[in-house]
């Protein structure tokens, strides 16, 4: 963009900006018109699909009771024996490509079983999607399995982390409308000219999720700074310009991550350089009556601070997430803080030597001894290599279980760093990485009411704000209750 047409775009906004002011003034009301989501018009709200048993048919089926959009989490979702009980993943199976299949067909049941809640709570209402980790392994064979049982239930798929090339078609195929995710124009444009230029028809939208403000895996790039955010006003008017080169004036665009109150974005909405678009909520409705996190979970939310979640990359996928500060993300900022960098043979740099056991000895700098010795000295006794040359201090039980943890993957990514495995090859040919974790076991353990301590905690970044927001001061809203507020913009 040259200069005279910066000059124009800022001289246009103003006098945008200024007409909207008016209008506020004169109405004294928000104004949030319905517009065309998934071949249905419905309000322009969302609910974000989040992971594991962070969102399911129940709250799916509230949003869309509303005339808005629900999301059901469609990673490793809940299923029901015959007296309605939740079937507990239980796998056994020796080999790991069984676990794997088996994970699969309970990935699909419950897929099934979340969109025929969502269905008749939802009473006819709204629409049904279905949010999808595209980096799970075998996510397309999930897809398919799904959409096959629950034809007619599930209206819409949102998919990101990674670039899901295959889901237009996919979707496609079974007159499914899909939604990439994506965190820059760029991005969206890749996936464009490979592959979804070719289905065009069942495009519903495009959401953009700010990979700053976001919680969960977050789509930051290698060129972005992680501590450097940027505002997503000019990404999403760079955003929009795209779709107009591509011939999608009408596609919305979903803007996600960090949206909690609608008048802190009036200037999106109505805005012309921005053109159609919805809002999706990731974190506020994690606090509703019908969302099935657990009560600890909830209350622990409504007493977080700002800067409680932090923006990290230990996750297995190599991606940066969000996530609340809790005893578990110490331990891996601890582990991660303990590194010291090391050689297999001495050298004039690395020359003092550190035994990692009884047959393996490494070099390590002299500078780097006091503190590979404290670590020691307090019980971080086993010393595992990493992949980057370098070695971290772990408790015998830490080692113990990080080891009963490998001996039980499922396969739940397509590549994963900490047990090596790879759908693709069957491993990556790495070291498994030490300063990672298994993200099935504890994502899956606490959206079943295990500790909020001592297991992963996805956040976003304004989860602070339920501490201070007023319809959270008598008691947990119902879904009702929360999509009337945020439709009178607060």
């Amino acid at each position: 963009m040259n200069c005279f047409e910066i000059f124009l775009h800022k001289i246009k906004f103003l006098c945008y900006r200024v007409k909207k002011v008016k209008f506020l003034r004169n109405k004294r009301l928000f104004k949030l018109n319905p517009i065309m989501i998934s071949g249905k018009e419905v309000f322009p709200l969302i609910e974000g699909g989040k992971g594991i048993n962070a969102s399911d048919g129940r709250s799916c089926g509230a949003w869309a009771h509303e005339n808005c959009v629900g999301t059901f989490s469609g990673v490793s979702p809940d299923f029901y024996d015959e007296n309605g009980k939740v079937v507990i993943e239980r796998i056994f199976q020796k080999k790991r490509a069984d676990r794997h299949e088996q994970m699969i067909e309970y990935a699909i049941k419950g897929g099934v079983a979340q969109a025929q809640i969502a269905h008749e709570i939802s009473n006819g209402n709204g629409r049904i999607h279905m949010n999808m980790l595209w980096e799970m392994a075998d996510s397309e064979k999930i897809l398919t399995g799904v959409l096959e049982r629950a034809k007619g239930l599930i209206h819409g798929v949102t998919c990101g982390a990674g670039l899901p090339y295959h889901l237009g078609e996919l979707a496609s195929k079974f007159g499914v409308y899909y939604y990439p995710i994506v965190s820059s124009a760029r991005a969206f444009q890749v996936l464009w000219k490979r592959a979804y230029s070719n289905f065009k028809e069942f495009l519903g939208g495009v959401v953009y999720e700010d990979p700053w403000l976001a919680g969960g895996h977050n789509g930051l790039s290698n060129a972005e700074d992680p501590n450097k955010p940027q505002r997503p006003y000019e990404r999403l008017v760079e955003l929009r310009k795209t779709l107009r080169n591509l011939g999608l004036e009408d596609t919305p665009i979903i803007l996600a991550g960090g949206v909690w109150s609608l008048k802190e974005w009036e200037d999106y909405i109505d805005n012309p350089d921005i053109g159609k678009i919805a809002f999706q909520f990731g974190t506020r409705p994690m606090i509703t009556k019908e969302s099935p996190v657990s009560d600890a979970w909830k209350k622990l939310m409504l007493q977080l601070k700002k800067g409680d979640v932090i923006l990290q990359k230990f996750s297995p996928t190599g991606f940066f997430s969000s996530a609340v500060k809790n005893t578990f993300l110490e331990n891996l900022i601890r582990r991660k803080d303990g590194e010291i960098a090391f050689k297999a043979e001495a050298d004039n740099e690395f020359s003092h030597p550190l035994e990692m056991s009884s047959i393996k000895t490494v070099y390590i700098k002299p500078e780097d001894v006091s503190k590979a010795e404290r670590q020691i000295s307090v019980g971080y006794t086993e010393i595992k290599e990493t992949p980057d040359s370098t070695v971290v201090f772990l408790t015998p039980d830490e080692w113990k279980q990080m080891q009963k943890d490998r001996a039980e993957c499922v396969g739940c990514l397509s590549q994963c760093q900490f047990s090596t495995w790879s759908r693709a090859n069957g491993t990556t040919g790495k070291i498994p990485d030490p300063r990672s974790y298994c993200i099935h076991k504890t994502l899956y353990d606490v959206g079943h009411n295990g500790s909020i301590k001592d297991n992963l905690l996805f956040a976003g970044h304004q989860v602070y704000r339920f501490a201070t927001d007023p319809l959270y001061r008598n008691g947990i809203p119902s879904v009702k209750e929360l999509i009337e507020k945020i439709k009178s913009g607060d």
